[in-house]
């Protein structure tokens, strides 16, 4: 009984005479119904527990009353009196305002999906009334007037707005690296999560919305519960969550500033405080579009956010989850503004993997993007730290990390950058070389380094001849430093040997030398 009673509330279709005001709010009827259902609650009767639509309500108080309708549609009750409105083709044009609040109100009522046996028929209403909506909305030919604005950003509110209830995954970032073989998890809810999210993309990106009176709604509390539900376990919303909040930052200018400042936050706990967000990669895919639209001279402010927030996202083990996006982001910053690459190449360096050969991989994919990006100043400044750590990996026992490093000199432009610089790189980087040419394990790439030592042997033999020479002396001395260091250890264990057979406490003196 108190189901029907607080359905009865909502507010009903009205006679073509009681509406003359097209588009320009509710009408007197309208008025009246919410009076009586705020004096029904305020005076604790039975409709107290109703969807008030009342036009001060506050989200507060409108999640309450929610809460409230749906303990009573979850539970043992029937929801019998959860009925079909008209359609809005079935109605006069002076009369589809007040159906589209009523259509709202109706979906304020959000269900138990826990249980896909429980109402089952009001669920589909619900559904069926949401998909009016959207139709509504994306044929409206008139601008929607302040009072649609807010009870649609309410009914849309009191859709999306809840806990993450998914239970977390153990060891997410131990299994990092296995993130497409994972299966997502997935909100029972959708069936009526994604015609809401259709909704209300429709609704920001519809002509007739008035930024300037939507934003009263779509305010900052607004976006920062929206950002929240990017860490949600189904990619299905984290994806229209990207959608939506892209076409936000495009029509509201005056929250852009905020919109970025509080993807940051969200970067700045992920970075430094928790290690676990879902919605990284759909956030940095937002934010690369973002920075395509970057006016030139870069800002201050955006200069600090890839160093401060960009760069530091190389550092998290699940780097894979968002490495393609991340890398997107970084090139955009580097071709905008060729100076700086140097900021960013020694960024890599400072978080460069020592242990993890798959992000070893990752990161040499990254560098060779941002290198065909740099100009020749930028690259001088560099080179020397960067081709130490590429020698490096020239010298790694794993075969994709020797290979992808390798594979930097089939780039025309890196290429070129090196050839000018050759002086200063084939001595760092010869060693490497040869080693890899007379004993690695892997064939192919034992004939990839042949190939680039042919490439320096070709441009300059005068000088690859030149790091040949010293390679095989510093060679020499370490094999004599090696003959040393074996006769001295062979000495010593004679010496052990025979003071034990005579019983005597050894007592040895090492003069250790250094050389550099």
């Amino acid at each position: 009984m108190m189901i029907k009673q607080i359905f009865n509330r909502l507010p009903r279709k009205q006679s073509k005479s009681s509406d003359n005001r097209e588009g320009g709010g509710t009408s007197a009827s309208s008025s009246n119904a919410y009076t009586s259902s705020r004096n029904n609650a305020n005076s604790g009767g039975p409709a107290s527990s109703g969807v008030s639509s009342t036009p001060n309500l506050g989200l507060n108080q409108g999640n309450k009353v929610s809460q409230v309708v749906n303990t009573k549609l979850n539970g043992d009750v029937l929801a019998s009196s959860f009925e079909t409105l008209p359609s809005f083709k079935d109605i006069p044009n002076s009369e589809k305002q007040n159906l589209f609040i009523q259509k709202l109100n109706l979906c304020r009522v959000v269900f138990d999906f826990s249980d896909p046996t429980k109402n089952l028929k009001e669920k589909d209403i619900k559904r069926q009334t949401l998909l009016e909506l959207v139709d509504y909305v994306s044929s409206a030919n008139g601008k929607f007037p302040e009072i649609v604005m807010q009870e649609f950003v309410k009914t849309v509110s009191l859709n999306l707005f809840r806990p993450l209830t998914s239970p977390p995954r153990e060891n997410k970032v131990l299994e990092a690296f296995d993130v497409e073989d994972e299966e997502p998890s997935v909100d029972p809810a959708w069936s009526h999560l994604q015609v809401v999210y259709e909704l209300f993309l429709r609704f920001v990106v519809s002509p007739e919305t008035d930024a300037k009176l939507a934003k009263r709604y779509i305010d900052h509390t607004f976006i920062l519960k929206l950002l929240d539900l990017f860490d949600s376990e189904d990619p299905r919303e984290r994806d229209s969550l990207k959608t939506l909040l892209h076409r936000i930052y495009g029509k509201f200018m005056v929250h852009r500033p905020f919109i970025r400042k509080a993807i940051n936050n969200i970067f700045y706990r992920f970075i430094f405080e928790t290690g676990k967000h879902n919605g990284i990669a759909e956030l940095l895919e937002i934010l690369g579009s973002i920075i395509n639209g970057f006016a030139l001279p870069l800002k201050e402010e955006h200069k600090l956010f890839l160093v401060r927030v960009l760069i530091p996202l190389h550092k998290p083990k699940c780097i894979p989850a968002y490495h393609q996006q991340l890398s997107y982001c970084i090139t955009q910053f580097v071709e905008k503004d060729c100076k700086l690459a140097d900021t960013v190449i020694r960024g890599l360096l400072k978080y460069w993997p020592v242990t993890n050969s798959s992000k070893e991989v990752m990161f040499l994919g990254e560098l060779e993007e941002v290198l065909e990006a740099t100009q020749s100043v930028e690259f001088h400044r560099c080179m020397v730290p960067l081709f130490h750590q590429i020698g490096r990996c020239l010298s790694s026992s794993h075969f994709q990390v020797a290979e992808r490093a390798l594979f930097l000199w089939n780039n025309h432009h890196i290429e070129t950058l090196i050839k000018q610089n050759r002086n200063v790189i084939l001595p760092i980087i010869f060693p490497s070389l040869e080693r890899n040419a007379r004993s690695h394990w892997n064939p192919a790439v034992q004939s990839l380094t042949l190939n680039v030592q042919k490439i320096f042997s070709d441009n300059d033999p005068e000088l690859f001849e030149e790091c040949l020479h010293m390679f095989q002396e510093e060679e020499a001395r370490e094999n004599e430093a090696k003959s040393k260091r074996e006769a001295t250890w062979k000495r010593l264990e004679e010496i052990a040997a025979m003071k034990a057979a005579s019983n005597q406490p050894v007592l040895i003196s090492l003069k250790v030398t250094t050389r550099k």
